[in-house]
């Protein structure tokens, strides 16, 4: 009896997931600005992190905000600010890790379970997100190489894997920005295997003679290519731009 009960209450979530995730699809539209709810998480639960996640403010988030509203203004979409960040309270909880080179099945149970992780785990802010990013900070002197960061565009949550030192911050910005245009349909224009951008459409200049050095990172390319074989990490978001393919992806760009 209880068992049933239990199957029925998680069912019953399930389908509320699910039925907001439809939502939440269906607004992509740009008649109004999108509030972005980032929650940070200790993920290694050091001191140092503790510190830094205590210092964390709105201001340190409105550099990618202001970077949104730079990009955007070629594509004239009305809208005085498409991005509004606001800093929730901190998550005690981690989200669900993807599976390693998991299943179309594996990938879909994680995905229903990050959202319901995210349904549970959404401290209120002054206006209710269309998007929640969580987080997670380690500390740079015990972890040399964090995993990949994951978004999901169906349910608009993404998990973040940052360093939690101040030193790291622009750097982090560039990460989270990545990730929330993940929420937004925005595809990787980075080879997985290598990390190198994808010619043409994960160059910030694809047409530039000579192509390299290139002095700019597309956003979802990732990195700044600077030979066949070589490319760096971008230093802050005034280091990247957005490309046509992804503009056109998130909907800034019309067919």
């Amino acid at each position: 009896m209880w068992k049933k009960i239990r199957i029925a209450i998680l069912l019953l979530i399930l389908t509320t997931v699910a039925q907001q995730t439809w939502l939440e699809q269906a607004k992509l539209d740009w008649k109004n600005n999108f509030y972005i709810a980032v929650y940070p998480i200790n993920a290694d639960g050091s001191q140092k992190v503790s510190a830094y996640i205590q210092s964390l403010t709105r201001d340190d988030f409105e550099p990618m905000a202001e970077y949104f509203v730079q990009e955007a203004a070629p594509y004239q979409l009305g809208l005085r600010r498409p991005i509004e960040v606001q800093l929730g309270p901190q998550v005690n909880n981690v989200p669900p890790a993807p599976p390693s080179n998991g299943s179309v099945l594996s990938n879909i149970v994680w995905s229903l379970k990050f959202k319901l992780f995210a349904w549970r785990n959404s401290p209120k802010v002054n206006v209710k997100p269309a998007i929640r990013l969580y987080l997670l900070y380690y500390d740079p002197d015990n972890h040399q190489q964090l995993s990949h960061s994951t978004a999901i565009s169906r349910g608009r949550v993404g998990r973040v894997n940052l360093y939690g030192e101040k030193s790291y911050a622009k750097q982090n910005l560039v990460v989270i920005a990545h990730e929330l245009l993940h929420t937004l349909n925005a595809t990787d224009k980075y080879d997985l295997a290598s990390t190198l951008p994808i010619y043409p459409d994960g160059f910030a200049e694809p047409h530039k003679s000579p192509l390299y050095p290139q002095e700019t990172a597309e956003l979802m390319g990732g990195r700044v290519p600077v030979s066949e074989s070589q490319a760096v990490i971008p230093k802050s978001l005034q280091q990247t731009m957005i490309g046509a393919k992804t503009a056109r992806e998130i909907g800034w760009l019309k067919q």
